[in-house]
């Protein structure tokens, strides 16, 4: 199995911080919905990006090949 990265950008980790445990929660539930599908991904080398729903939460996402950088999140 690979381990990959996740980074989140300083945008992403304010709304993280700013948000309740449970909606904490459902966002990173969603960031690992989002690192297990590969095939979702977009183009590696940052210059594309994604978007990944979640339940309550969606990201927006650059892809490499080591990992994804989490560019910004939304929660309702």
């Amino acid at each position: 199995m690979m381990t990959y990265r996740v980074d989140l950008s300083v945008l992403a980790e304010d709304v993280l911080a700013k948000l309740p445990d449970d909606d904490q929660r459902e966002v990173l539930e969603t960031i690992a919905a989002a690192l297990t599908q590969l095939e979702a991904w977009p183009a590696p080398g940052g210059w594309d990006a994604a978007v990944h729903f979640g339940a309550r939460s969606w990201i927006t996402f650059a892809a490499y090949p080591d990992g994804i950088d989490v560019l910004s999140i939304g929660c309702c």
